[in-house]
């Protein structure tokens, strides 16, 4: 997600914004991956246009968000490390419901991730889409099955 925030940040016009986004959609190897983007970019961008007055299409999240910073003015590393933060303190706020590790333990879990998120988000400044890859099989096809079980505690 950080490199199509990044993408969507540096997009030079609306034609290369819409490719950034075809990129972004065609990596959501789920159907309910693709549907948190859309929905999550949807309602991001209604917001954006409803707040600043920047008229946003339909855009995927981290692209929406990358678009929105740059519009903006926002600074591009500092986007990327609070977009990290905030997919961390996600995850960790998830495992906090389904991982009986406390709140406080969630705390010293997400502080201890911001190094990594501050790390990342260089890695993501300095690199382009050429420097995606996929090499999350397993972990797709775990997704995929996962969205097809009748009784779930998350959308996959």
């Amino acid at each position: 997600d950080a490199l199509f925030l990044v993408a969507g940040f540096c997009a030079p016009d609306p034609e290369a914004l819409l490719d950034v986004n075809a990129t972004c959609r065609a990596f959501a190897a789920s159907k309910e991956r693709l549907a948190e983007a859309d929905l999550q970019g949807a309602a991001f961008c209604d917001a954006i246009t409803a707040i600043f007055g920047h008229a946003l299409p339909a855009l995927a999240y981290p692209v929406a968000v990358g678009r929105a910073a740059a519009l903006e003015g926002l600074p591009l590393r500092l986007t990327v490390a609070a977009y990290l933060h905030a997919f961390a303190a996600n995850l960790v706020a998830a495992g906090t419901r389904l991982i009986p590790i406390g709140q406080t333990e969630g705390q010293r879990l997400v502080r201890a991730l911001q190094p990594l998120c501050g790390g990342l988000a260089g890695r993501a400044v300095a690199s382009t889409l050429d420097d995606l890859s996929a090499t999350t099989f397993l972990a797709d096809i775990a997704a995929m099955q996962h969205e097809t079980q009748y009784s779930r505690i998350f959308r996959t």
